[in-house]
Formats: C-alpha cells, sequence, structure tokens
C-alpha cells in the first residue's frame, strides 16, 4: 500500500510571533521555520505503518515556496521515500490546497492519506475535509488511533464527547490529532540519506488548478496584552471587585 501525507512549513512553535507593522499579516523575516506539529504526527505514523509491514511506500507532498524542500527532506529522513513539491509563492487557501492534494492524490493513487488535522498558522483544520469531498474518499478526523486491516482503516476519533471509532473502505483519508503518536527525531546518517532520496517539483499550473485567492484579510493584529493580577485580603474584597471593578457578578 503507498501512503501519501502532506506536509506544511510554518513558524515553529517555539518563537514567538510578530505582527507587520501594517497589520497586513505575520512578520516572516528572520523567523526560524519548522514542519507543521500536526504534519510530524502524520509522518510518524506513515512510516509506523511502513515498519509494521502495512505501507511499501511513503510519499511527501508539501505546497508553497522553494524553501519548504526544507520540510520535505526532513520527512525523507524520518522515514519516508520520495517527495513531491508543488512550487508557489502565494499563500493559499485551504481549497486551493485540497484542489492541489486531489490531483496528486489522483496521479499517485493512494492507499491511505494522512494529514494534520490542521496548521498551527492558520488553524482553519479545513483541508482534510475539502480533500475527502473533492476526492469522493472517506474520511476519519482527529485520529488518536489508526489501526489497518483486510482493506480497511480503523480511526479511533477525538470528539465532545469522548472517543468515536470508525471503520473505513480504503483508500481513505486520516487527519491527526496531537495523542495519535509522538514523533521521532532524525539521526544524521538518515539525514544524509534523504539528500539522495528524489524529489519531484511542479507547479499549480501543471496540474491545471486555479490558485487566486476569495478571502481578503483585512486587518492582523496581536491579542491584548493580559493585565497582571491583583491579591485581595478576604473573600467581601473579591465580592466587592469582581461586582464593582470587573462587573461580572
Amino acid at each position: 500500500m503507498k501512503v501519501l501525507v502532506s506536509v506544511k512549513r510554518v513558524i515553529d512553535y517555539n518563537v514567538k510571533v510578530r505582527v507587520k507593522s501594517d497589520q497586513s499579516g505575520v512578520d516572516l523575516a528572520n523567523v526560524k521555520m519548522a514542519m507543521n506539529p500536526f504534519c510530524e504526527i502524520a509522518v510518524e505514523e506513515a512510516v509506523r505503518l511502513k515498519e509494521a509491514g502495512v505501507a511499501e511506500e511513503i510519499v511527501v507532498v508539501s505546497i508553497g515556496p522553494k524553501s519548504c524542500q526544507e520540510q520535505i527532506r526532513t520527512a525523507l529522513a524520518l522515514g519516508a521515500d520520495r517527495g513531491i513539491q508543488i512550487e508557489t509563492d502565494e499563500d493559499l487557501e485551504s481549497l486551493a490546497v485540497a484542489k492541489l492534494l486531489a490531483k496528486v492524490v489522483e496521479e499517485e493513487q493512494p492507499g491511505l492519506v494522512i494529514l494534520g488535522k490542521q496548521s498551527i498558522d492558520s488553524d482553519n483544520n479545513q483541508t482534510g475535509q475539502m480533500l475527502g469531498a473533492l476526492t469522493e474518499m472517506p474520511q476519519g478526523t482527529f485520529a488518536s488511533e489508526v489501526a489497518v486491516a483486510d482493506g480497511k482503516v480503523a480511526v479511533t476519533r477525538e470528539i465532545d464527547g469522548g472517543l468515536q471509532t470508525v471503520s473505513l473502505d480504503l483508500p481513505a483519508i486520516v487527519t491527526t490529532d496531537l495523542r495519535l503518536n509522538e514523533p521521532r527525531y532524525a539521526s544524521l546518517p538518515n539525514i544524509m540519506k534523504a539528500k539522495r532520496k528524489p524529489l519531484d517539483t511542479k507547479t499549480p499550473a501543471d496540474y491545471g488548478v486555479e490558485t487566486a485567492a476569495r478571502l481578503k484579510v483585512l486587518k492582523v493584529e496581536p491579542p491584548a496584552e493580559r493585565q497582571a493580577g491583583i491579591i485581595v485580603g478576604s473573600v467581601d474584597e473579591l465580592v466587592e471587585k469582581l461586582k464593582n471593578e470587573a462587573k461580572v457578578i
């Protein structure tokens, strides 16, 4: 079985995000970039399936500027077999990404597609669901456990009321949640080997996909700074401040 994994280049989660002075977006100049944490989990799950003998090949795809090849190479060092980069300098919306991934799915014919449930920059949580609609493939979102057997994949999903397990016919789409696994670190020998693994570069035009934006960002601003707390001397003082200052009671 072939597994297709989508990865995204985002600002490293340890970096404090800065907003541009003109409030047009987030400042990416001289900022450390990394693979989206949910995408790391998707890659790890695909590698585990290969180690278990369920998957034979792992193909990693990323959409973005040339610099996103770094994240593809990271995935190759973690155990993926080959990469595909769809190069574009546009800031693509979820629907455009899903359309491009649908074309890759049509071309590659994977038995399983694994994506992170969301990226930590846009936080849309839309691409996996849109991809399922475009490809008409069954999907299991927010996966905390995945088991493949007998032409089906059982996905344990994290939902508001607890856990739900669904059984999907392959080929299928799975989006990963945080508790699915703990990603491994790439070893130095595997990082060196990843440089020799195949990586194809394409463009949205090669797939005939229109990527024009349908949404317009009006303004981006950082959240208001939280005020320091205070210590009160009694319950009566607490009630008085909640009533007269905070006006919440």
